[in-house]
């Protein structure tokens, strides 16, 4: 079974205090899912077009614990403390192999 990747790609953070109340609950759900954090920080470079701005990835066993984590209570309660203080684009991809 192939791997599955959360990949985050933030365009701006509007309120980083409810960034920071949204990690607090984030990242412990998203590691009960069985999610590890690969990245988590801003690029060292970006290159055509890309924004100077917060990236993560997560990796996952496989798509369908991908798709659980982000639809769990625990992560949905997250995203209830950012609301709109932040503006993002989260993709799940599987892996090649």
């Amino acid at each position: 079974m192939a791997k599955a990747y959360w990949i985050a790609s933030y365009r701006s953070i509007k309120n980083p205090d409810a960034l920071a109340a949204y990690a607090k609950l984030a990242a412990p759900a998203i590691q009960a899912a069985g999610g590890r954090f690969l990245v988590r920080g801003t690029p060292a470079k970006t290159y055509e077009m890309g924004l100077n701005q917060r990236v993560v990835v997560i990796e996952f066993d496989g798509l369908a614990q991908a798709t659980a984590a982000h639809d769990s209570p625990g992560y949905q309660a997250a995203l209830k403390e950012l609301g709109n203080g932040a503006e993002r684009d989260i993709r799940i991809v599987e892996g090649v192999a």
